[in-house]
């Protein structure tokens, strides 16, 4: 069964950094699209970021260039440097495939900026 697990999250104030971090297994990972989804309360989750298999990368308008997300295929992990942290990054980030897939959403991490 594939696993998706999100780690990185915390408290942070508003102008701080945080690295998350998706480790995932039973994948091909090296050939697949990587998404960070994020979804703050009482609203949709949206998409944050996305990087293909060869590295090409996407950004929520919101977001471009404060986070930056990576890739390291030979740890089957991607990664979402946030900085500039506002308290609208407040939300559960969560990671999966493009086009995600409702069996590998995993619990994700809480990211909560205080203004």
């Amino acid at each position: 069964q594939v696993q998706l697990v999100e780690s990185g999250g915390g408290l942070v104030q508003a102008g701080g950094s945080l690295r998350l971090s998706c480790a995932a297994s039973r994948i091909f990972f090296s050939i697949t699209a990587m998404v960070w989804y994020r979804q703050a309360p009482g609203k949709q989750r949206e998409l944050v970021a996305t990087i293909t298999s060869g590295g090409t990368t996407n950004y929520v308008d919101s977001v471009k260039g404060r986070f930056t997300i990576s890739r390291d295929n030979a740890k089957n992990t991607v990664y979402l440097q946030m900085n500039s942290l506002k308290s609208e990054d407040t939300a559960v980030y969560y990671c999966n495939t493009s086009p995600p897939k409702n069996d590998y959403w995993g619990r994700g991490t809480q990211v909560t900026v205080s203004s």
